[in-house]
């Protein structure tokens, strides 16, 4: 118990307060207005990275709470502007609101996850598989799920006209092109969020060696300044 305690407030750190909220606000902005930046019919999501920066910075759980935001975020998005989140979440909306927020949550939770199993023996393979891992969890929960309410998108099918079958509708137009583009991004920008790891890193290791000098000092000060009590008592 003692352990737990000390962990949290090791997180609970106004560094780590002050990044977190960063990041919220980064996947909100991505999120609400990221999709505008489009090449072609394919938007590109940039909302994985600030999930997995935080993943990679402040662990699993951080992760896991950055991907649950984003999930939120996106149901909320989607009941409001998107027609086929309008219709599944019309047809069977415990299951729409879990696949979102399960997908979601396990794209911050499982590359914060392999990072800190990876990083041990090599830091830039364990960022490389954490960025990678992120968009394939996304899209990959996200398949499954609509491929288990197959009744419910192919009834969604048969309202835009589409006579594909149910996995080519959820795999290739629904997931495909946007899987690539969240692929592709995350891959290209894993240089960048290492870089960020190793400069954060370093400054808080910098910052917890200056530390230690003046806790030896305030320590030893203490030390001379307890015979002095003593003899004026």
């Amino acid at each position: 118990m003692e352990v737990i305690i000390m962990k949290s407030k090791r997180f609970f750190t106004s560094r780590n307060i002050a990044f977190l909220a960063v990041l919220v606000a980064l996947i909100i902005v991505l999120q609400l207005w990221g999709g505008n930046i489009r090449i072609g019919g394919t938007s590109l999501s940039f909302v994985l990275v600030p999930i997995v920066i935080g993943a990679v910075m402040l662990g699993p759980v951080a992760g896991a709470f950055l991907g649950l935001l984003f999930g939120v975020i996106t149901i909320v998005m989607g009941v409001m502007s998107d027609p086929f989140t309008q219709y599944l979440f019309a047809a069977n909306p415990a299951a729409t609101i879990a696949l979102c927020l399960l997908k979601g949550t396990a794209a911050g939770l499982v590359p914060g996850l392999l990072y800190r199993l990876i990083a041990r023996k090599n830091e830039y393979a364990g960022v490389i598989v954490a960025s990678l891992a992120a968009p394939v969890c996304n899209t990959g929960i996200f398949v499954v799920g609509c491929l288990l309410m197959s009744g419910t998108i192919g009834g969604f099918m048969g309202t835009v006209g589409s006579d594909a079958s149910v996995v080519y509708f959820v795999i290739i137009v629904l997931a495909g092109w946007n899987f690539v583009a969240e692929f592709i991004i995350n891959a290209v920008l894993s240089p960048a969020i290492y870089t960020v790891a190793r400069v954060v890193g370093r400054s808080v290791q910098k910052k917890s060696v200056n530390a230690a000098p003046a806790k030896e000092q305030a320590a030893e000060e203490g030390r001379k300044e307890e015979p002095r009590k003593a003899r004026q008592e």
